[in-house]
């Protein structure tokens, strides 16, 4: 009887350390990737080694500063570390590894292990509930450039994007509802944010927008949110480009200025709590609307290792495993 399939979890990864010369190296891979950044790499590669790696390591340090864990470090290996060892408990039959694609523990090194330990049925989940090629497409990049480097490769199936899951929207819907419960007053308005990409992206065919908006859809259906008191956002812009609107930071600011005091955000594309939830969220954007007259920023954390997001994991890999975990 074959042995049951391995399970690998991919996730975008996190420098190595809040370091100028780890920024750098993590930037460095980061922006390298052509999935992330559509442009003539030519005059890309001026532009990442001799102005954006010049100044950006440093900015992004301070940041990664602020949310480092003297203890457990970077969030985003902390909670990926955790959904792993919760998942293997709640699938004791399986080997569950995670790897990142960008920094440590790489997907590549990670492959390699599994295989030289004998995998030969392999089940991978992309962390990003919603489709991009700058995330799924990139996850998928690198375990495929991963498996080129080997001789014997396991048969393989990918977790499709489950921005419309009913497993991964209750997990969601119940971590939002079990953080409002926490509030001693009621939020004024809610937000649900989610990272941005360039129009440009979509406009050649890139399914995200119309996830996103799926996603929002059936998470209001769960929630019930009055008409009026909440809005869909976009965050984390980068470069001259144009991206999807509305915009987190903008919003929040006209939100301010209109009277609203209080606001919940909740981060439904992050699967686990990193620099744009923590930081950009929780730091930045409560700093904007303070300065534009509001009094409250509420974080939602992300699904973290929350219980309904492993059962919503176990869930999902378990359809995916038809035929090899019957």
């Amino acid at each position: 009887m074959p042995s049951p399939p391995d399970v690998l979890l991919i996730q975008l990864g996190t420098p190595d350390a809040p370091t100028v010369p780890a920024l750098r190296r993590y930037l460095r891979q980061f922006l390298s990737d052509r999935r992330v950044i559509e442009a003539p790499r030519l005059l890309w590669w001026f532009i990442l080694n001799f102005r954006i790696l010049r100044t950006r390591p440093a900015q992004s340090a301070v940041k990664y500063a602020r949310i480092w864990d003297p203890k457990t470090g970077s969030p985003l290996l902390h909670y990926t570390r955790l959904q792993a060892e919760k998942l293997q408990r709640a699938m004791p039959a399986l080997l569950v590894r995670f790897g990142m694609q960008i920094g440590n523990p790489s997907v590549a090194t990670v492959l390699r292990e599994m295989i030289q330990a004998g995998v030969d049925r392999l089940i991978v989940m992309p962390m990003y509930p919603q489709y991009s090629a700058t995330t799924t497409a990139s996850a998928t990049d690198a375990l495929f450039k991963a498996l080129m480097m080997e001789r014997r490769v396991p048969a393989f199936r990918v977790v499709p994007p489950y921005y419309d899951h009913p497993a991964y929207l209750d997990a969601v819907a119940t971590a939002i509802r079990e953080d409002l419960a926490r509030l001693a007053t009621p939020p004024d308005h809610y937000l649900l944010s989610f990272h941005g990409l360039p129009v440009k992206y979509v406009e050649r065919g890139d399914p995200y927008r119309e996830h996103v908006q799926r996603t929002t859809e059936l998470l209001q259906q769960r929630l019930g949110w009055p008409a009026g008191r909440w809005t869909q956002t976009f965050q984390s812009r980068f470069g001259r480009d144009v991206w999807l609107q509305p915009h987190t930071d903008e919003t929040l600011k006209q939100l301010a200025r209109e009277g609203v005091k209080r606001v919940f955000v909740a981060t439904p594309g992050f699967t686990a709590d990193c620099l744009e939830t923590l930081d950009e969220i929780g730091n930045e954007a409560r700093e904007l609307l303070m300065q534009a007259g509001g009094q409250e920023l509420r974080l939602c954390p992300c699904l973290n290792d929350h219980p309904s997001w492993i059962e919503a994991m176990r869930q999902m890999i378990l359809a995916e495993g038809r035929g090899w975990l019957d």
